[in-house]
């Protein structure tokens, strides 16, 4: 366990609820709980059993560029730490998996046939997924395949008709450059992985590619227009800074 003393800081009424997000580390995502604590003067990061997951603790009202600097600091010990567990696929039974921003764990099923299904088990985010463990990869990317091209087709019916543009079509790829794209003749095309992200995040990177349906650049109407059908485009932007190549980082070959 790793900490910091810091001077306490003035404690907010009501603790806010905790954070889930999750940190790159030799080349896996890890979940990562992040706690508000009025009562703590310093940061503390452990690591739960089995290397699955890191649990951070937090002095309420600490700004965010402290806890990517501890973060950042202590990414070594981490490494170390984190090596010393089995070195299994980060897509197996009982690792932590992302969708819609929500950390779900892998539940193999043991049964050969069987749906991939997200669900909540006592309060946990689960997914199941069936078939033998060397399938279980693609059959989670299967999903994550399907889930995306339904919250994506949602928000493009949602945004488009709001300036009056007509998409021609869209496609879903797994690419690492950029996250979508849209052609001059209306033909719009996103990342899969994006479903893994707060939903939040897709609606900002739908709105994005549909402005473009009207601007096809990115002056100042691009931005102004983005910003009109998705308020919260500057957050949406800092997250995929911070978290897009920990989506991005998953092998599901």
């Amino acid at each position: 366990m790793f900490s910091s003393i810091l001077k306490p800081r003035r404690a907010l009424r009501t603790p806010p609820p905790p954070e889930m997000r999750a940190v790159e580390v030799n080349g896996r995502s890890v979940p990562l709980t992040i706690r508000r604590n009025a009562q703590a003067t310093r940061l503390t990061l452990r690591i739960e059993p089995g290397g699955r997951a890191l649990k951070m603790t937090v002095p309420t009202g600490l700004p965010e560029r402290d806890i990517r600097d501890f973060l950042d600091r202590h990414h070594a010990w981490l490494m170390t730490k984190l090596a010393r567990f089995s070195s299994r696929s980060a897509l197996a039974d009982g690792h932590h998996l992302f969708i819609r921003g929500v950390a779900h764990r892998i539940e193999e099923t043991g049964m050969l046939r069987g749906l991939t299904e997200a669900v909540t088990v006592d309060g946990e985010a689960v997914l199941r997924v069936s078939g033998q463990s060397e399938h279980v990869p693609r059959r989670i990317s299967d999903y994550l395949k399907k889930e995306a091209r339904r919250d994506l087709q949602e928000r493009v019916a949602f945004h488009a008709p709001r300036i009056g543009r007509k998409v021609r079509s869209m496609t879903l790829r797994d690419t690492r450059s950029r996250w979508g794209s849209c052609s001059a003749d209306g033909a719009l095309s996103f990342s899969w992985r994006i479903v893994m992200a707060p939903p939040f995040v897709l609606d900002y990177l739908v709105a994005h590619e549909v402005a473009h349906l009207r601007e096809m650049n990115h002056g100042p109407d691009f931005w102004s227009l983005c910003r009109e059908l998705c308020p919260r485009v500057e957050e949406a932007k800092r997250w995929l800074k911070r978290n897009g190549t920990m989506l991005h980082a998953l092998d599901f070959d």
